[in-house]
């Protein structure tokens, strides 16, 4: 399925490593993928990295025991976004202010942020491929990245009741999604012992029981992107709910969607299971409004100190906004 934003910054990032621009630190295209050699794919995975926190990043990952999207190494794949995750964020994670200033930009209700504690290897303020400690959503593993539902990053916040929340972040960049139904994935074969039913038990007594998720109709939380955003909503949920079995504590939350404002690939389409857009369809199933926000990458940083991290921002200008 074609994506006009997806090929639009396929684009700009290979004339980007033509140019030798330093956002890719003269990094070279044409690595395999998929067993095809493709242009958009680095072979040396360390340029797709912002170069000042590469060996941190790389080193906290394998120290918490944390899966790479496709492997154990970060993908040279200059549309991942979970790339773009890490060099939007994890320069921030050790800064109180900054990271605060991202909680503020999408609320402006908190007064502080605390470090996030089930980091056993370098906590700070931002964590990344979060996992609960207990298996709340019968998913039978809890591997940060791989085979669970893992939130992109989480900020641990005070808000100004002075309650603690959780900011779980769902991170998108060239996304776009078919009309699989993951209710009914592997099912033709063996109607019973399939993936789509395996889904539906895990994730049926847990939807109806939500506070947030409505319950009468279930059909769109089996469609991409919903599924991902039915998984966390209640990741965060049970979390709260068995938070004194939880190594982290809290009592509220706000589930935050980055998304850039350009792909309407993603936000605009007409989606099978609602006939209706990414936000309105997502809305439509939420109790409380409040709880779910969509902003931009750009807008998301929007009030850190721009002197302070001023060579980020020029790298992310130049690569991403």
């Amino acid at each position: 399925m074609a994506s006009h934003y997806q090929e639009e910054q396929r684009k700009k990032g290979l004339n980007l490593i033509k140019d030798k621009n330093p956002v890719f630190y003269d990094g070279r295209g044409g690595a395999i993928y998929k067993k095809t050699e493709r242009d958009f794919v680095l072979t040396d995975f360390n340029k797709n990295l912002f170069h000042p926190i590469k060996d941190d990043a790389i080193n906290y990952f394998a120290e918490n025991g944390i899966s790479w999207w496709g492997g154990k190494k970060p993908t040279g794949h200059i549309l991942s976004s979970q790339i773009a995750c890490v060099n939007h964020l994890f320069p921030l994670r050790h800064g109180k202010d900054a990271t605060l200033s991202l909680a503020n930009n999408i609320s402006n209700d908190f007064i502080d942020v605390l470090p996030i504690i089930t980091d056993d290897f370098d906590p700070a303020y931002i964590q990344f491929e979060a996992v609960s400690y207990i298996d709340n959503l019968n998913e039978k593993t809890s591997r940060r990245g791989s085979n669970c539902t893992s939130i992109d990053a989480l900020i641990h916040a005070v808000h100004k009741d002075g309650k603690t929340w959780l900011i779980p972040i769902e991170w998108k960049y060239t996304e776009h999604y078919g009309n699989l139904n993951k209710a009914k994935e592997g099912c033709k074969a063996n109607p019973e012992k399939c993936k789509g039913k395996e889904r539906q038990r895990r994730y049926t007594d847990l939807i109806n029981g939500s506070k947030q998720l409505k319950s009468e109709n279930h059909y769109c939380y089996y469609f991409e992107p919903f599924y991902q955003l039915m998984r966390q909503t209640l990741w965060t949920e049970q979390l709260i709910k068995n938070r004194q079995n939880e190594r982290l504590k809290a009592s509220d939350y706000l589930h935050v969607h980055i998304i850039p404002s350009e792909n309407l690939d993603l936000l605009n389409k007409q989606y099978k299971c609602s006939n209706k857009d990414m936000e309105t369809t997502w809305r439509e199933h939420l109790q409380n409004q409040s709880k779910y926000v969509i902003i931009s990458p750009e807008k998301f940083l929007d009030g850190i100190n721009k002197k302070t991290y001023e060579e980020l921002i020029k790298y992310l200008t130049i690569r991403y906004w």
